[in-house]
């Protein structure tokens, strides 16, 4: 039973995170879109709300509630694995993911009503942090080690500094482009 709940665990824990990149990425371009002329801002804007509302709702918000409570299932059955300094690690992470994912949920709703805080290299920059949220779980859950902390630490300023570098030289290159 344990390998079924674990299975789609993970098949869930996939789709969440697309739900999440795609969804940031989504941001992006409807940010974008506000500094196009009317009508296409309108259009793009209406649309954008559309995508992004059934994105959340059909795909990333059920993902999100299928990791968790196999998740959950997982402990349940396995009530070991809170034992391991390592499971408490990953499982700040994932909190922290579920406030990024909450965070994300303000957006769509700050968006629809025309409420755009965030430029498109923030959002850029916020999508990277999805994705060092991912390293880190992944990372925990293989390895099974909060021993080397220090080096994931380590690893994952780094991934965040080359992440980081990538968005400033993409905006570098969009400027260019667009001269």
């Amino acid at each position: 039973m344990y390998d079924y709940v674990k299975a789609i665990h993970i098949i869930f824990v996939v789709c969440w995170m697309a739900g999440l990149f795609y969804s940031v990425r989504l941001f992006i371009y409807h940010t974008e879109a506000q500094d196009k002329p009317e009508p296409d801002r309108r259009i793009l804007s209406e649309q954008f709300e559309i995508i992004e509302r059934k994105l959340w709702y059909i795909i990333a918000v059920p993902s999100m509630i299928i990791t968790i409570a196999a998740g959950v299932t997982m402990l349940i059955l396995r009530p070991v694995w809170l034992h391991f300094g390592w499971m408490h690690i990953k499982l700040t992470f994932v909190v922290l993911l579920g406030i990024y994912h909450h965070i994300c949920q303000n957006k769509i709703k700050q968006m629809s009503k025309g409420v755009f805080k965030w430029t498109s290299i923030q959002l850029r920059l916020w999508n990277e942090l999805a994705t060092l949220f991912l390293f880190a779980i992944v990372f925990l859950v293989v390895l099974k080690s909060a021993l080397n902390w220090i080096f994931g630490v380590v690893g994952l300023v780094a991934l965040a500094v080359i992440l980081m570098i990538a968005v400033k030289i993409y905006k570098r290159f969009r400027m260019k482009n667009k001269e």
